[in-house]
């Protein structure tokens, strides 16, 4: 990360493994060793997708023979569509991996292991803002992707709605949070709160029920993960999602720290400063903040062109408030890229990955100031990029200066704790369930490991 954005958060050192095969997971069908043809690539993020174009036209000058074809999908369908395509055999060469879904994959023998090609091509893995390489490494030891970016989580704010309730930006950057009474991030989303009579959250003759603009945004549950959501809360009371990370295979959802950290998330719905869950079903949270009807919203890094973007908005970013441990908090995530073991062209897929896991395309995504690319030397151009545009994310890059970053949860069968995490959350968030509820979830995703 920086400094190269400095240290990832001590768990991304414990994921570090050598890379013990050069055996790759290949399919049975016969392949060309060739790198041409034609490659598809798939990703899930549109405000990448110009950057990558445009690597992918470089990629075809530099090499006459491969062209690349690049298909974007939503979030949803995207994992959708691609698990259905290793089963049919229709997935792409190469594809966005995710940190959630890589170890399932390679125990499923779905993923190519590109150690020959690290080894082979001399890949420089030291090129990788620290620990974001190791990430990649599965409990087989072999290598699963090439870093391709990462990101943390801060708050984004409408100014001209913090003016108006005299809350200055000082105030934003230095905001605090307990589980008890919520502390100044409470305080401050309940001020930012007005209803349609103009009343604010914290006035007497507020109406809960008839809320003009929320103080805070909401998203989604945020299942077992809450990355965007409530994960930079949770893990400043000492919580951590599983025993150990990666590889963790006991969940701490009865945790109480984690239960009082939900019940008092959900409790702002209740309260009327956040939105009910079930009106975000089909809704756009960051384009709410963009119509004007949320005065904060809690999101990652790579939203950042998204959020400041808005016509007649102007946003700050500010960064997650410090909680009970006296830090602040923010999960690190990192994505790579990832080739299918049943490719027909491993040779141009190969070509490709490690072509997106160069500076020669890091850097052209920097320049579009969109996220944080996994090279050092490009996060810093990256970081250049945003202040060009007159976009201040200190809040971003200063918890990893400060190594008060956390790993996204890595472990196996992600998709069956999704699956009970999921609607165990959607029913505390939505006032249906108490938050102790969660220990019978959590019994449940631990009996997955058993």
């Amino acid at each position: 990360m920086k400094k190269s954005i400095g240290t990832v958060a001590a768990a991304v050192a414990v994921a570090a493994a050598a890379a013990l095969s050069l055996s790759a997971c290949g399919s049975s069908t016969p392949v060309s060793s060739e790198a041409k043809g034609e490659i598809n690539y798939w990703l899930w993020d549109a405000n990448q997708l110009p950057a990558y174009q445009q690597c992918a036209s470089d990629f075809t000058k530099a090499n006459p023979n491969i062209t690349v074809k690049i298909t974007q999908r939503g979030w949803d369908d995207y994992w959708t569509t691609l698990t259905n395509g290793f089963v049919s055999g229709t997935a792409p060469d190469v594809f966005t991996d995710h940190l959630s879904k890589y170890p399932e994959f390679a125990s499923k023998k779905q993923l190519l292991a590109l150690d020959d090609a690290v080894a082979k091509d001399g890949v420089k893995l030291d090129s990788y803002n620290k620990g974001l390489a190791d990430l990649w490494v599965g409990q087989d030891g072999k290598r699963y992707g090439l870093p391709k970016d990462w990101d943390t989580i801060s708050l984004f704010y409408n100014k001209a709605m913090t003016d108006s309730a005299g809350i200055t930006a000082e105030q934003m950057a230095k905001l605090d949070w307990n589980p008890k009474d919520g502390g100044s991030y409470e305080k401050t989303i309940a001020h930012l709160t007005v209803d349609k009579n103009g009343k604010r959250g914290d006035e007497a003759g507020f109406d809960k029920n008839n809320v003009a603009v929320y103080g805070l945004g909401l998203e989604s549950s945020g299942s077992g993960q809450g990355q965007t959501q409530w994960s930079f809360l949770a893990a400043t009371t000492g919580w951590t999602a599983t025993d150990k990370n990666p590889w963790g295979t006991k969940f701490n959802y009865d945790d109480p720290k984690f239960q009082e950290t939900i019940a008092w998330w959900a409790g702002l719905a209740d309260k009327g400063y956040m939105p009910k869950l079930e009106t975000t079903v089909g809704a756009s949270v960051s384009d709410n903040f963009g119509a004007g009807k949320a005065a904060i919203n809690t999101s990652g890094s790579w939203m950042i062109g998204q959020y400041t973007a808005y016509k007649g908005i102007q946003t700050g970013i500010a960064p997650t408030p410090v909680g009970p441990s006296g830090k602040r908090a923010s999960m690190f995530n990192g994505l790579a890229d990832s080739i299918w073991a049943g490719t027909k062209n491993p040779a141009a897929a190969t070509k490709w990955v490690e072509y997106l896991g160069s500076s020669a395309c890091q850097d052209v995504v920097a320049n579009k100031a969109v996220v944080f690319p996994a090279i050092s030397t490009s996060s810093d151009l990256a970081a250049k990029a945003f202040a060009a545009k007159g976009v201040d994310v200190s809040a971003f890059t200063q918890q990893v200066k400060d190594g008060t970053t956390f790993l996204f949860p890595i472990a196996d069968k992600a998709a069956k704790v999704d699956g009970i995490m999921k609607p165990a959350m959607d029913a505390v968030l939505s006032g249906k369930k108490p938050a102790s509820s969660l220990s019978d979830a959590n019994n449940q995703v631990n009996n997955l490991f058993k």
